[in-house]
């Protein structure tokens, strides 16, 4: 078990790893937020790309709350404009609405629906997911081969999400991570696919030397 310790798109990937379980949800409304600050360097978006899934994120939320109110629990994670939905929803209308209202907002170009049509989580269970986040999270980062800033991990009542910009063998490995992490019982993915060469282009490239003669 794990411890704690746009440019060219090849392929969307959107592919559950199931490792027993069902999918449900959790969660009270929240934003996901887009990754700032000191982050900014070594994430694969644009730094304006951030700012519009951070602003996704905020829109969604208060038109979700203004549409559905206490029907519907729901996480909003936009990455580079794709949003993904998890959280609960009483009836199927209301999943389906949420959609809808997300649809409208500015800027999104695709939604990835994961909404369970369920009663709300648990705050135990509502915990145990933060805690999963926290222990993928940390596995990501012990791990040598991979750039542990490129994924956005979402836990969903032990399913979790990895989202992001990255290669077929980083998504390899980062799924093998999560697959082997404490809590986790399925692994989606929500990712979009870039080559080797296209990593090598989002890679910073050193400052030139100059040379005193």
């Amino acid at each position: 078990m794990m411890k704690f310790t746009p440019q060219k798109l090849v392929s969307l990937l959107v592919l559950t790893a199931s490792l027993g379980g069902g999918l449900s949800a959790c969660a009270p409304m929240i934003v996901g937020g887009a990754v700032m600050g000191s982050f900014v360097a070594t994430d694969r978006r644009t730094t304006g790309t951030q700012v519009e899934d951070e602003g996704i994120e905020l829109r969604s939320a208060n038109r979700l709350r203004d549409n559905l109110g206490e029907r519907a629990h729901i996480n909003v994670t936009s990455f580079n404009r794709q949003v993904l939905l998890t959280g609960e929803a009483a009836t199927a209308k209301d999943k389906a609405l949420a959609e809808q209202v997300v649809s409208k907002v500015e800027n999104v170009r695709a939604i990835v629906n994961e909404i369970g049509v369920a009663g709300n989580a648990s705050l135990s269970q509502r915990t145990n997911d933060t805690i999963t986040t926290g222990r993928v999270k940390a596995g990501l980062v012990d791990t040598k081969d991979l750039f542990a800033n490129a994924f956005k991990v979402v836990t969903d009542r032990g399913t979790v999400y990895l989202m992001g910009r990255v290669t077929q063998r980083e998504a390899n490995r980062a799924t093998d991570i999560a697959r082997s992490t404490t809590g986790v019982s399925k692994v989606v993915r929500v990712l979009e696919i870039i080559t080797e060469e296209e990593l090598q282009d989002l890679m910073p490239k050193p400052a030139p030397v100059e040379v005193k003669k």
